[in-house]
């Protein structure tokens, strides 16, 4: 039997992003600070917001937006990125974005692919937005740079009202993000409006932020768990968002400090600084109450490091791109902090036996695969009304990830305890296997975090005489903790883990290869390992 949220189900209404997230701001809200940028200081209300979101709509109408366009997004974190975004989905356009990392070569493959109409950039930036539209045949006038006299502020001056539009919420698709999915390259990911303010009314559902919250906005915004809790939730539930364009240590500590942050949702290599870099006790972070923890499964030990050194909740929220993109919550401070939880309301999950599709329940306290109260290990499925329309352009890849009645495959591999909280094992297409048995990088990384002499590490699978073995690749702890040898590093493991889970090589590098939000990236890993 799957497993249902225990939060009763809400009623999801039928509107798009821009009236659900504008439609309930009143004159007590109007004067609230809605955003702060930090690259030029700059406070926003909430009436100025709404303002400058409704000119820029206008603008871009007149520019030649018209609903359903794909309109590509290619910006910082800043008020801009937020500004243009509600406008674009305030004419029925779809938002594109695009990563800060990206090669002119992605960004054309993404402008391309997506059949983008027009690109929004910001000469801060540098060429690579200008060079991929060349090569993806976008012309000079299909390319607006947000931060020149020319841009938004142009647009916000003219005050051109946007013209009334209609579309079906339901199937209208406002965002097309690119992920891997389980399988495969980078493919769009068509979250339609209904999508996105499904997933905003089921975050808001557990009311982790107030009217009084300030919010940093570290996240990337181009990525769909920025997009989601900064962009859209925090807006919907009129904190206010604090923008920062870059992220370091030091910046990240100094606004909290300065700007008395409240609330802020990070990833686990930022846990992993807030649990070990020494930097975090020269700052003020009194006023900080909570912090949510995405993007990538979060390891119980660095949670409860985190917790002991900060005093504050650490709770942690799991979901993809393709999920809009929040699945399950955990907020029950007597549950592991390594569990991802409970689904959220109006969504179910079921775990799944890999190669013969056989559902895995619940265990009922004991039993074959039941040890410690917890499930076989199975891929996690999941069914809610945040679940995307499809994959752009690409019905196998769809047919895949949507097997059907309404189901989707994460590409997790999980187990589950009595209750039916989740617990995630790692990706299944990460899992080494060591003489027929399942490795999990992620757990063999969770441990090599808590020695002291370890700041940072990935695992892969590495290939020996035949057979595919455990490789650490370790980044050593400045000052302190000491200077761990190879050998010491493959003997603490070893006297943790089970024979099979051990590390057989270690090498030291200077830093783990990560995306934008965290994930570390063991494609990377494996050509430094072919190199």
């Amino acid at each position: 039997m799957p497993v249902s949220s225990s939060r009763p189900d809400l009623t999801i209404p039928d509107v798009g992003l821009y009236d659900f997230i504008y439609g309930t701001l009143d004159y007590n809200d109007e004067d609230r600070i809605a955003v702060i940028d930090i690259a030029d200081g700059s406070q926003t209300t909430y009436a100025e917001l709404r303002t400058f979101v409704n000119s820029v709509a206008g603008g871009l109408a007149q520019r030649g937006v018209r609903t359903g366009d794909v309109i590509a997004l290619h910006c910082p974190n800043s008020e801009a990125f937020i500004i243009c975004a509600h406008a674009l989905w305030r004419l029925g356009a779809v938002v594109t974005p695009l990563s800060l990392l990206a090669t002119p070569e992605t960004i054309a493959s993404q402008l391309v692919d997506s059949g983008a109409k027009l690109l929004l950039t910001c000469a801060a930036l540098g060429d690579s937005g200008n060079e991929g539209a060349a090569a993806a045949g976008l012309g000079a006038d299909q390319v607006i740079h947000l931060d020149t006299s020319r841009g938004i502020r142009q647009m916000i001056a003219e005050r051109i009202a946007p013209p009334p539009v209609e579309f079906d919420p339901r199937t209208h698709v406002a965002a097309l993000p690119y992920s891997s999915g389980t399988t495969g390259l980078p493919k769009g990911v068509q979250l339609t409006h209904r999508n996105l303010v499904a997933n905003i009314a089921q975050s808001a559902d557990y009311q982790l932020l107030r009217r009084d919250d300030v919010v940093f906005g570290v996240l990337p915004f181009f990525h769909i768990y920025g997009l989601t809790t900064l962009v859209n939730l925090s807006i919907y539930q009129r904190a206010t968002v604090i923008t920062q364009p870059r992220f370091s240590i030091d910046s990240f500590l100094a606004a909290h400090e300065k700007y008395g942050v409240t609330f802020t949702f990070i990833a686990p290599p930022i846990a992993v600084l807030l649990a070990k870099h020494p930097a975090v006790d020269s700052y003020d972070l009194s006023r900080l109450r909570g912090l949510l923890s995405g993007a990538a499964s979060l390891d119980e030990g660095l949670a409860d490091a985190v917790e002991r050194r900060l005093k504050v909740p650490v709770q942690q929220g799991f979901g993809l791109t393709e999920t809009s993109p929040v699945t399950h919550v955990n907020l029950d401070e007597n549950v592991s902090r390594g569990s991802i939880g409970l689904p959220v309301a109006n969504t179910e999950h079921k775990l799944v036996e890999v190669g013969t599709g056989r559902e895995i329940p619940a265990p009922q306290g004991g039993g074959a695969g039941a040890e410690s109260g917890r499930s076989e290990v199975g891929e996690l499925w999941v069914r809610g009304p945040q679940i995307m329309a499809g994959y752009l352009n690409n019905e196998e890849e769809t047919r895949i990830a949507l097997p059907g009645d309404g189901w989707l495959r994460t590409g997790d591999l999980a187990v589950h305890d009595t209750s039916g909280r989740v617990y995630i094992v790692d990706r299944l297409k990460e899992v080494i296997k060591y003489k027929g048995y399942q490795v999990p990088p992620a757990e063999l990384e969770a441990l090599l975090l808590t020695h002291p002499g370890v700041a940072d590490a990935g695992v892969i699978g590495v290939t020996r005489d035949g057979e595919e073995v455990p490789k650490a690749f370790v980044v050593r702890q400045a000052g302190g903790g000491g200077q761990p040898s190879e050998q010491d590093i493959m003997d603490f493991v070893a006297e943790r883990v089970s024979a099979y889970k051990k590390i057989r090589e270690v090498q030291f590098v200077d830093s783990i290869p990560k995306s934008a939000t965290g994930k570390i990236l063991r494609r990377e890993l494996k050509a430094m390992e072919k190199s």
